[in-house]
C-alpha cells in the first residue's frame, strides 16, 4: 500500500492555488457542484495526512481540498512567526480563491485550531467542524518543548532516522508501510531550504507568551455555531482525554467520539473508523 494507491480510484489534481500574495499547494478531488471539504493538517505537517479520507468522501460527493497550510509543506513561506489569525486569513484567501462561500472544515491538531477560530470570527463560512486531537486551548510546556524538539531534529539533521520519530509520534501503532513512504515525503519537505529557514516561524506557537495570546478559551469556543464533532485518540501523546471532553462541553452542541488504541492522527491511524463516522456526520450536517 502506498499514498498512491490510497488515491489511484479518484480523479484528483495536485493544484498551486493563488492565494492573496501566498501560492498555495492543493490537493483538489470531487465533484465541482459538491458541497466544500477542506481538510487541515498540524503543526509542521502536509497535505498527506488526509489521503486515506479523501476517496471516501469523494465517493460521497462532496467536493475535497486538502492544503499545506501557510508557511507549511510547498506552500509559500512569509519571514515571520506564524500566529492563528494569519493562517485564518490565508484560509479565507483559499476559500475565496476556490470560490467555496462555505465549507465543511475536518481539522487535525493546528488545523482544529485554525478551524475554530474561523468559525468563532465567521460563522457563516464555516458548514461544519471536525475537530481531530484538535491544539490550541492549552499552555503545556512539556508537550511544547517535546513537539519542537523533535520538529526541529528533523528539519535541521540529514538523519532520516529523526523524520520517521518525529512522524511516530503521531501513532499509537506504527505503520510500517505508509509510514516509511510518509517518512520519505515529509523528509524531503523538512529537508527543502526555505522550509528549514522557515521552521521556527512554524513552531512560534510553541512559545509561551505567543501561545497565551492565541489560545482558544471557552468564550470564543461558545461562539461556534457550526455542527462540530470532536474525534479523539486515548493515547494522544499531545493531549489527554479530558482535553477533548473540555473542548466539547465548551462548544455548543459538539458531539465527542474517543478511538481506543489511537494517537494523534485518528483520520489516518484509524480510516476505518474515521470515514464513515464522519461522513455521517457531514451528511447530518448538510441536510
Amino acid at each position: 500500500m502506498s499514498i498512491w494507491t490510497e488515491l489511484s480510484g479518484i480523479d484528483y489534481r495536485h493544484a498551486y492555488v493563488q492565494t492573496g500574495d501566498i501560492t498555495t499547494r492543493a490537493l483538489q478531488a470531487g465533484p465541482e457542484d459538491g458541497e466544500h471539504v477542506v481538510f487541515l493538517h498540524g503543526t509542521t505537517g502536509h497535505l498527506e495526512a488526509f489521503v486515506r479520507n479523501i476517496p471516501a468522501y469523494v465517493e460521497r460527493g462532496y467536493r475535497c481540498h486538502a492544503i499545506d497550510m501557510l508557511g507549511h509543506g510547498y506552500t509559500g513561506k512569509p519571514d515571520h512567526p506564524a500566529e492563528i489569525p494569519a493562517y485564518v486569513d490565508h484560509l479565507i484567501a483559499y476559500l475565496d480563491a476556490v470560490g467555496a462561500r462555505r465549507a465543511h472544515l475536518v481539522g487535525e491538531s493546528l488545523g482544529g485550531w485554525v478551524g475554530s477560530w474561523l468559525a468563532s470570527e465567521h460563522p457563516d463560512r464555516v458548514a461544519s467542524l471536525q475537530l481531530l486531537c484538535m491544539g490550541g486551548t492549552k499552555v503545556n510546556p512539556e508537550v511544547m518543548e517535546r513537539l519542537k524538539t523533535s520538529t526541529r531534529n528533523a528539519v535541521l539533521n540529514d538523519d532520516i532516522s529523526d523524520t520517521r520519530k518525529r512522524l511516530e509520534l503521531l501513532w499509537a501503532n506504527w505503520d510500517e508501510e505508509l509510514g516509511e513512504e510518509l517518512t520519505q515525503v515529509r523528509y524531503e519537505i523538512y529537508h527543502h531550504p526555505d522550509f528549514q529557514a522557515n521552521v521556527d516561524n512554524l513552531l512560534a506557537l510553541q512559545e509561551v507568551d505567543r501561545r497565551e495570546r492565541n489560545l482558544l478559551r471557552p468564550d470564543r469556543m461558545a461562539r461556534i455555531k457550526a455542527p462540530t464533532l470532536v474525534v479523539w485518540g486515548n493515547k494522544n501523546p499531545f493531549g489527554a482525554v479530558p482535553e477533548a471532553e473540555a473542548i466539547t462541553e465548551a462548544i455548543p452542541g459538539a458531539r465527542l467520539e474517543i478511538f481506543n488504541e489511537c494517537g494523534h492522527w485518528p483520520q489516518h491511524e484509524k480510516a476505518e473508523l474515521y470515514n464513515p463516522l464522519s461522513l455521517d456526520f457531514l451528511d447530518e450536517a448538510s441536510r
